[in-house]
């Protein structure tokens, strides 16, 4: 039984280490390829993302969005995130980003970084 809840903790401690590791990676990615157009605090060529967990996108105050972003329902989770990093114009048609992460551990580290902006 011993063994068996250090097995346990010790797998914890790992999951642990890896989801840090991979908003790390998430953060040399986001400057790699997504700080050029987005600002953590300040709106680029695209909005701000500090705070991006939980708003409706389009919705980030003074930013010049898309209509069709603007006009948008969605609400930036995880799952949604994930979708829209995967390909934006078949999340929300008309919007106006064309850059989209194909590998899934990209998407996953980089929704990892910005869930702790």
């Amino acid at each position: 039984m011993k063994a068996h809840a250090s097995a346990c903790l010790a797998l914890a401690l790992a999951a642990a280490g890896a989801a840090a590791s991979d908003a790390q990676r998430g953060a040399r990615l986001y400057e790699a390829r997504c700080g050029g157009c987005h600002g953590v605090d300040e709106h680029r060529v695209g909005p701000k993302l500090r705070g991006v967990f939980g708003r409706r996108a389009g919705s980030a105050p003074g930013f010049a969005y898309s209509p069709a972003l603007a006009a948008s329902t969605l609400v930036l989770n995880e799952a949604t995130l994930a979708r829209w990093l995967a390909d934006p114009e078949a999340t929300i048609p008309g919007q106006a980003m064309g850059y989209r992460v194909d590998d899934a551990r990209d998407r996953a580290d980089l929704i990892a970084y910005l869930r702790g902006l």
